[in-house]
């Protein structure tokens, strides 16, 4: 008997899509979007920057692209007039779409999503709605290849958010510009997260960065209220998003060789749920020693260390001598 192609699953979360000036990417995205037909759209754009010439058309191009809606379903628009940046932005468009959803999706413009990215979502979204442990879903798995547990997902400290989802329970305490954080207090704190003192140090350069206003970020501030809050997130076995972005034109991944551009997405059909709700430190530190650089950082530190013990040793050889 021949087999029958399962139908594209149609999503009953509310979708957030974030766009700006890449009409490429944006258009494949949308597609993703376009089969699983969500029944609430929430479309935001930035405005060109006066200072890119290209920026006016590569614009409108983009915002072109979602006049393709050809299903029934409620669009709701914010077409920004002036350009805000990347940080203002996107987290300015979930603070609007969260002011008129208690839950739901959000995919940016170089987030290719597989379709069970969107029942994946829905699933996670009921099951946990009220489990405030729980702050974070995301669709893209950044292990290569490496699997926690047998269940479809495992939880994390960590929060990514190349396609993820959430509640405006957890949005709420979202805080662009750590206000409420001092930084005397943060390495102490990240060490009850992280116990290793270079990864502890790395988040407070970045912390003290996104402070400061030196690092154009609106993301790091959900890892920031997921460690401060003991929060979780969940993130697939499979990898459902492919980062399709990485180029010169993007705003923060540039190099197109990266092990993270284009990552391959799998789909899933049954979502199995894990017993123990619990982190997966190894995990986090598998990502965070390659992103933060960790066995280069520990070559030089201790290097270091033993040129401080051989200058130490030699200094009192000669203070012994003299005496």
């Amino acid at each position: 008997m021949p087999q029958i192609d399962k139908a594209p699953y149609e999503t009953k979360s509310a979708v957030l899509f974030v766009v700006f000036n890449r009409p490429d990417t944006t258009s494949r995205v949308f597609e993703q979007i376009r089969v699983a037909k969500p029944q609430r759209l929430y479309i935001a754009a930035d405005a060109p920057r006066t200072d890119f010439p290209d920026d006016d058309l590569l614009c409108k191009q983009t915002r072109a692209v979602i006049q393709n809606i050809d299903w029934d379903c409620k669009i709701e628009t914010l077409l920004r007039k002036k350009n805000l940046g990347c940080r203002e932005a996107v987290s300015s468009a979930v603070t609007w779409f969260f002011n008129h959803e208690e839950e739901g999706i959000i995919l940016e413009d170089d987030c290719l999503p597989a379709n069970s990215f969107f029942k994946f979502c829905d699933t996670l979204l009921d099951r946990y709605r009220h489990d405030t442990r729980i702050r974070h879903i995301t669709g893209c798995n950044l292990q290569q290849g490496r699997k926690w547990g047998n269940s479809t997902y495992y939880f994390s400290n960590r929060t990514h958010v190349w396609g993820w989802a959430s509640w405006r329970r957890v949005w709420k305490d979202y805080d662009k510009n750590l206000n409420q954080y001092n930084s005397h207090e943060i390495s102490e704190k990240i060490q009850n997260i992280y116990s290793d003192s270079i990864v502890v140090d790395c988040w407070v350069d970045i912390f003290k960065g996104v402070k400061e206003g030196k690092i154009n970020s609106w993301a790091y501030q959900l890892d920031f209220a997921n460690f401060f809050n003991n929060g979780l997130t969940i993130i697939p076995n499979e990898n459902l998003i492919s980062n399709i972005g990485f180029g010169v034109n993007a705003t923060h991944t540039v190099n197109k060789d990266s092990i993270y551009a284009n990552l391959p997405v799998k789909e899933i059909d049954e979502i199995t749920n894990p017993i123990f709700i619990l982190p997966e430190k190894q995990a986090d530190l598998f990502v965070l020693n390659r992103d933060f650089d960790v066995a280069e950082k520990r070559r030089k530190q201790n290097i270091l260390r033993k040129r401080v013990r051989r200058w130490f040793k030699s200094t009192l050889q000669k203070a012994a001598s003299i005496f």
